[in-house]
């Protein structure tokens, strides 16, 4: 997952949320993921897809999310 931060922190969106998109169906899957993020399944999906535009607040949700769900804890410094 931080590889997949790195990537949006440094421009490569479609790159970062693709490794999401990889990273969730590892982990909890969007099933889960959708149960308890509130957001429907399929939107998740469409999110994280190829042509996904996900806003701010539902992809830093969703890595709070993945971060309690998976125990990994991602931290940002500066270089």
């Amino acid at each position: 997952m931080s590889e997949a931060i790195e990537l949006l922190l440094s421009g490569d969106v479609e790159t970062g949320r693709s490794l999401l998109r990889d990273y969730i169906n590892a982990t909890i899957g969007f099933q889960e993921l959708g149960q308890k993020s509130g957001l429907p399944p399929k939107s998740l999906m469409r999110m994280f897809g190829p042509s996904g535009n996900p806003r701010a607040d539902n992809l830093f949700a969703v890595i709070r999310l993945l971060q309690d769900e998976t125990g990994v804890q991602i931290a940002v410094k500066a270089a």
